[in-house]
């Protein structure tokens, strides 16, 4: 078992309301476009990203290349990872199981909003019934728990077959505004609640790999809006920046090589620390939305 700790994260794990008003509306991205464009279907060509600023088109269209380069990245780790797997070579396949999962943590959001992927890829025992359950955290309970990989074989294929499924998928996925926006306040709330607390990585005990990758992810999206939020609320924009600086300042004590330290070598108040450095990123974050849909 994982060990906890749980802190008061009243600005990390945000409500839906407040995930709403981020975006600048009543209503969940998915069910309804900005009022700036309530009929607008594409989210790439929506005139509320173009309201907004003239240069949200092309950040869009920056952050999908982006995740599509993850993913790329995602399906060759994964190969590998199941190779080893499928291999019967536990070593290798611990060591290449957290590296690959990370750019599946930097991408999270695009996954969920793709249907079936995210319980495919990422349910950990528990969050889908027993004769469901496949993925990486399934893979996870096999080397580091049961330390058998009898019969994983076709977990293994599965999970690269979901993979390779998500990275077609990637490439026709209708993105606006108000979905990046709650993806990265998301992100965060996935730190916040499974990563900071040693719970998402309950075997393995890698939950900073995770932890990294939400964050790199959330501050992607912070990158492609930026000149956005600076033209309208520049101390905001710099706030924000200086935040994840501050953050990521917080995590390198924890890397160790070209990848991290266990969760359980992190000491109780290291965590804290981490816990609060991130409550102070979630706050500004939120307001991200608001600023950029004007």
């Amino acid at each position: 078992m994982s060990k906890k700790w749980v802190y008061p994260l009243s600005a990390v794990v945000l409500s839906s309301s407040l995930v709403l008003s981020a975006c600048g509306s009543g209503d969940t991205a998915a069910e309804k476009k900005p009022e700036a464009a309530p009929a607008e279907q594409p989210a790439t060509t929506a005139p509320a990203a173009a309201t907004a600023a003239p240069d949200l088109k092309a950040s869009i269209d920056q952050y999908q290349k982006w995740v599509i380069e993850q993913t790329d990245q995602l399906v060759k780790a994964t190969e590998g990872f199941t190779n080893a797997v499928k291999a019967g070579d536990m070593e290798k396949a611990k060591e290449l199981y957290a590296p690959a999962r990370a750019y599946y943590e930097k991408i999270e959001p695009i996954a969920e909003s793709l249907g079936d992927f995210d319980p495919w890829i990422d349910a950990r025992e528990g969050d889908v019934p027993d004769n469901e359950w496949r993925g990486y955290h399934k893979l996870e309970k096999a080397l580091w728990e049961t330390k058998s990989l009898k019969d994983q074989e076709k977990v293994a294929d599965q999970l690269l077959q979901d993979v390779k499924q998500l990275r077609v998928k990637v490439e026709s996925v209708e993105i606006d505004v108000p979905m990046l926006v709650t993806g990265a306040v998301e992100l965060l709330n996935e730190v916040s609640t499974s990563k900071v607390t040693g719970e998402e990585e309950r075997y393995s005990h890698t939950d900073m790999y995770d932890f990294a990758a939400n964050v790199e992810g959330a501050n992607e999206i912070f990158k492609v809006l930026k000149s956005a939020v600076e033209a309208k609320d520049a101390a905001l924009a710099t706030e924000i920046e200086n935040r994840f600086k501050a953050l990521d300042d917080e995590i390198a004590p924890h890397r160790k090589g070209e990848g991290f330290v266990l969760y359980t070598e992190i000491k109780e108040d290291q965590v804290k620390k981490l816990s609060q450095t991130l409550d102070a990123l979630a706050e500004p974050l939120s307001k991200m939305g608001t600023i950029v849909g004007g």
